[in-house]
């Protein structure tokens, strides 16, 4: 015996439209793109997507022909409609998350190496104070190097060595921020 009140709510609601239907499918296979544009490390990340999903996703990744790859994209975004979107979703979202810090730490990475290489022995003092375990000797060295081979127009081989130096060195401490 119904009650009148959840027949009415289900009745009142109205049906959705082509259009909407359509904008939802789109989204739920532009979605299903994103999965399969994942690199192999970030796709595990993925491991409890349901069967049928993961294998269309791996079967699209194997695909290269364009018309091949546009009809399973088609398919994966139909097995998508069977699937609960929002953790997958958010899940794709971490990722970005984390490729945008990864993206930002490298920046800052490299304004730390631009300063030293234009401002020097100021700049190197205010990041011993930041990271006391820079090595002084090493650093000033690179430094030395960098602008030799900068006026002698040969390859930024230092350079690129005090950049590696400047990411270990603050992948141990990640508060390397630099003031300028």
């Amino acid at each position: 015996m119904s009650t009148g009140i959840d027949d009415n709510d289900a009745h009142n609601e109205a049906p959705k439209s082509k259009s909407q239907r359509k904008r939802e499918m789109h989204a739920l296979q532009a979605l299903g793109e994103e999965l399969v544009s994942l690199s192999p490390e970030q796709f595990k990340k993925f491991d409890d997507l349901p069967e049928t999903l993961h294998d269309a996703v791996v079967e699209a990744r194997r695909i290269h022909s364009r018309g091949a790859l546009k009809r399973q994209l088609q398919y994966v975004g139909r097995v998508m409609r069977d699937v609960d979107p929002a953790p997958i979703r958010e899940r794709l979202d971490a990722l970005r998350g984390q490729s945008r810090q990864a993206a930002a730490q490298l920046h800052r990475i490299e304004r730390w190496r631009d300063r030293l290489l234009e401002e020097g022995d100021h700049v190197l003092e205010e990041l011993v104070a930041r990271h006391p375990a820079v090595d002084r000797q090493y650093l000033r060295q690179l430094l030395r190097n960098a602008g030799k081979e900068k006026l002698a127009n040969k390859p930024p081989r230092s350079a690129r060595l005090l950049f590696r130096y400047l990411r270990e060195l603050m992948e141990e401490d990640t508060d390397g921020q630099p003031s300028g």
